[in-house]
């Protein structure tokens, strides 16, 4: 039996939280959220996702900042990011990828879309 692919969600919008935990535990996914980078590095000593999403402007550190981290950070290093923002620029998609995201999908998103990017991604893992 396969293990059920395990999500961190780090959003600083409740709303957005509830709604993409509820969704992907739907899809059989195992989700954890937080709403700042910093409890994201606490929850990943506890929780190691296949994948993690994250919103790219929050209120300790920005997304950016925080993949750079995480990418410095051996054990997480190979982590995949999707960043999930309000921000639709093609700057900001540059960054991330020059970053090392794997994924950019701009809110409000369909949930196909979030569908496709997982199945891609976690396919290979």
């Amino acid at each position: 039996m396969q293990r059920k692919k395990q999500i961190l969600v780090v959003d600083d919008e409740p709303s957005w939280q509830k709604l993409l935990q509820s969704f992907l535990e739907m899809k059989g996914y195992i989700v954890r959220t937080v709403g700042s980078a910093s409890e994201a590095f606490q929850t990943l000593s506890s929780f190691k996702p296949d994948l993690i999403m994250a919103d790219v402007l929050m209120p300790d550190m920005n997304g950016f900042d925080f993949l750079h981290k995480l990418k410095e950070n051996q054990p997480y290093a190979q982590t995949p990011v999707v960043f999930l923002s309000g921000i639709d620029d093609f700057e900001a998609r540059r960054v991330a990828r020059t970053l090392g995201a794997v994924d950019y999908l701009v809110k409000p998103f369909h949930e196909q879309d979030i569908e496709t990017t997982l199945s891609k991604i976690l396919a290979d893992q």
